[in-house]
């Protein structure tokens, strides 16, 4: 697991890279053409999709490094029975959104077919919009694929944003300075 956890870690970094690289030249390209006093018709609708993409890949990346908003503070301060709970819990919520994304990201890719953007008529919708049910399984295979490093470091008292706990320690003497010494 984790060989292809650093596979799929330095391929979404690529391609989070690429897609802000172009992203950014769009842009520049953009704003010469503006101060040329001419205009992109299509830069809008392609700089947004071009966001959208980094925002679902980079979402990706993010749960594989366990780096997304979490509430590692409230695990920590649990009972380990309450804490191992609470972490399947919210992995079975966060795994049951993202399928019910990628479903709904599917039946969209149905509905949108024959559509095309409208500044570039050669485009289809469905290629821009493919990144819904493509992030969200890659957001599933990213969870999973870090949940053991991830339970190991909860049930163990600490996680990478905070040091290991002292055996009887709790968070809030950690974070008071009066734990064990």
């Amino acid at each position: 697991m984790r060989v292809l956890a650093r596979f799929l870690g330095e391929a979404l970094t690529w391609i989070v890279i690429t897609l802000m690289v172009v992203l950014t030249a769009v842009v520049v390209f953009a704003v010469i053409y503006r101060k040329a006093g001419a205009s992109l018709s299509w830069y809008d609708e392609v700089a947004s999709v071009l966001l959208a993409w980094i925002t679902y890949y980079g979402a990706a990346l993010a749960a594989l490094k366990r780096s997304h908003i979490g509430f590692e503070d409230v695990l920590l301060a649990l009972p380990i029975k309450a804490r191992k709970v609470a972490v399947l819990i919210a992995e079975a919520l966060v795994i049951f959104f993202f399928a019910l994304l990628a479903w709904a990201g599917l039946t969209i890719l149905d509905i949108l077919q024959g559509e095309t953007l409208v500044s570039l008529t050669w485009v289809p919708v469905s290629v821009t919009q493919s990144v819904i049910p493509i992030g969200a399984i890659l957001f599933i295979i990213a969870e999973i694929l870090s949940f053991p490093a991830y339970w190991k470091d909860i049930m163990s008292g600490h996680f990478s944003e905070h040091p290991p706990l002292a055996h009887g320690e709790t968070p809030a003497d950690h974070a008071s300075g009066e734990g064990a010494r």
